[in-house]
C-alpha cells in the first residue's frame, strides 16, 4: 500500500496522520469525516511556489478554490504565499471571510453574473479572467457604472485537450469556456478590450485539462499561444505581461497513476516560456497557474465506518460504510478510483475481495469496486485515500445525509475547520407549508 504525505502505521498498529491516530481521530470526531494532511498540502504548494523563486522567474501560484474552499483552507494559501483561484461569487465571499489579500485573487467562470461582477470590483479583485464577448460587455458596462477600472486576463482555448498522458489536438471550437484561439474570436476579444478604457488586458489564460501526467499538453498551449502572439505583436501592437496555462496537475489516486513532481511542471514550463518569448523577440511574460486538484487532492483521507453486508454467492461481496455518494460523488459521476485500507488494521493480510457501497438509496452509490481486505467486521474503520478534491467541494444532502466535518492534523495536533452538519442544519433554511385560511 502507498501511503501519501506523512501517512505512516503507528505503534499501535493504526494509521497515522499528521501525528495524528485515526482510530482517536475516528473517535473524537465521528465518521464520515475528511482528514487533511496539512504538512503534505504545504509541501505540494512549496514544490510549485519555489521553483519559480529558485530559477528567476516573476509568478503567481493560485490555489484553484473550487478543490476544496473553507476559510481554514483559504487562510493556509495565504500562509505559502499563493494567489486564490475563485469562480463565484460565494468561493469569493469565503476568500473575503478568511481575510484573503484580494490583489492577489483571480475571478473564473463562464458565467458571472452582474451582482458577482458588481462585488468583484467592489472588494477590488486582482484579476478577473474574462471568458466571453457577453461577459466582456458586461464588465465594460459594470466597471463604466462603477467609474471604476480592472485588470483582466481572456481565456481562450489554444486547440490543444489534454488528460493523463494523452493529448489531442483539437480545433476546440466545441467548448464552454473561453475564445478560441483559431477561428479569430481570441484576436476579435483582444481587439475589443485593448480599446475599453476601462480594462487593463494583463495576458492570456488557458486551461487544457485535468488529472495531467506530462509536460508535452502544456508545451504545445503555449506555441499555440505565442504564436498568436507574435502576429498580435505586429498587428495591434500587443505584448502581454502574464501567461497564465490554467491547471490540471495530476495526482496518484491508484496504481495506474504516475504524476510525476510540481518542481518538474515548472521547470519545463518556464524553458518553454523562455524560448518562445526569446525565438519571437518578445518580454518574458510573468507566469501563472492554478493547482487545486495537486494541492490538496492526495492530502484528503476520508474515514467511514463499516457496516452491513450483503454476500451474494459466487458473484459478489458488498461492503457498505456510514457515508457515499454524499461526501464523494465522483464514482459515481464519472467512475474515479481509489485505494483504501482498515485504518484500525492496516497491516493485516486481505482476505477477501469487497466491493465498498454507500448507504444513500442509489445503486450507483458505489465507492469502491474489488477491494482486497482483511475479512472486515461492523464498526471497522475504512480509509480512503486522496479525497481532498472535489470531496467535500462536491458533498451534498442526497437522502437528507448531512455533510461530514473536516480536520486538519499537523505535526502531532487536529483542528476541526468544518464543523459537521447536523439534522437541525439541513432544515434550518425550510419553510412550513402555509396553513389553510379557516372558513
Amino acid at each position: 500500500m502507498f501511503f501519501h504525505g506523512t501517512a505512516r502505521v503507528n505503534g499501535q498498529s493504526h494509521l497515522e496522520i499528521g501525528g495524528m491516530d485515526t482510530v482517536e481521530l475516528a473517535k473524537q470526531f465521528g465518521t464520515p469525516v475528511y482528514v487533511y494532511d496539512v504538512a503534505l498540502i504545504r509541501e505540494r504548494a512549496r514544490g510549485f511556489r519555489q521553483t519559480f523563486e529558485e530559477l528567476g522567474v516573476k509568478s503567481q501560484v493560485a490555489y484553484a478554490s473550487k478543490a476544496f474552499s473553507s476559510i481554514a483552507m483559504i487562510q493556509l494559501a495565504e500562509e505559502e504565499g499563493l494567489s486564490l483561484d475563485v469562480v463565484s461569487g460565494g468561493e469569493l465571499y469565503t476568500a473575503l471571510a478568511a481575510e484573503f489579500p484580494v490583489e492577489r485573487i483571480h475571478f473564473h467562470g463562464n458565467n458571472k453574473s452582474r451582482e458577482e461582477l458588481e462585488m468583484a470590483l467592489h472588494y477590488g479583485v486582482g484579476c478577473i479572467v474574462v471568458d466571453n464577448f457577453d461577459e466582456l460587455e458586461l464588465l465594460k458596462s459594470v466597471c463604466e457604472n462603477k467609474n471604476t477600472k480592472t485588470k483582466i486576463l481572456l481565456r481562450v482555448t489554444p486547440g490543444i485537450e489534454a488528460h493523463t498522458h494523452d493529448y489531442i489536438l483539437t480545433g476546440q471550437e466545441d467548448s464552454k469556456f473561453g475564445f478560441d484561439l483559431q477561428n479569430g474570436q481570441a484576436e476579435a476579444a483582444l481587439k475589443q478590450a485593448i480599446s475599453t478604457p476601462w480594462l487593463e488586458t494583463l495576458g492570456i489564460h488557458c486551461h487544457i485539462g485535468s488529472q495531467i501526467f506530462e509536460t508535452t499538453g502544456f508545451i504545445l498551449a503555449a506555441e499555440k499561444i505565442f504564436e498568436k502572439l507574435s502576429i498580435w505583436k505586429k498587428e495591434l501592437a500587443y505584448e502581454p505581461a502574464v501567461l497564465n496555462l490554467g491547471g490540471g496537475f495530476g495526482i496518484r489516486y491508484t496504481d495506474e497513476d504516475a504524476p510525476i513532481a510540481a518542481s518538474k511542471y515548472v521547470e519545463e514550463i518556464i524553458s518553454e516560456v523562455k524560448k518562445l518569448a526569446g525565438s519571437y523577440q518578445m518580454e518574458m511574460p510573468e507566469i501563472w497557474i492554478e493547482p487545486g486538484r495537486s494541492l490538496v487532492g492526495d492530502a484528503g483521507t476520508t474515514l467511514y465506518k463499516t457496516g452491513s453486508r450483503k454476500d451474494v454467492p459466487n458473484v459478489r461481496h458488498y461492503l457498505a460504510v456510514d457515508g457515499g455518494m454524499s461526501d464523494n460523488i465522483r464514482p459515481a459521476l464519472y467512475q474515479a478510483k481509489y485505494e483504501a485500507v482498515l485504518a484500525n488494521r492496516p497491516l493485516e493480510k486481505a482476505e477477501e475481495t469487497v466491493s465498498i457501497a454507500g448507504k444513500c438509496c442509489e445503486s450507483g452509490d458505489m465507492l469502491i469496486w474489488d477491494l482486497p481486505l482483511p475479512k472486515a467486521e461492523r464498526e471497522d474503520l475504512l480509509a480512503v485515500f486522496c479525497t481532498g478534491a472535489y470531496g467535500y467541494s462536491m458533498a451534498n444532502n442526497y437522502n437528507r445525509i448531512p455533510r461530514p466535518p473536516v480536520v486538519f492534523v499537523e505535526n502531532g495536533e487536529a483542528r476541526l475547520v468544518v464543523k459537521r452538519e447536523s439534522f437541525e442544519d439541513l432544515i434550518r433554511l425550510d419553510l412550513p407549508l402555509q396553513e389553510k385560511i379557516k372558513n
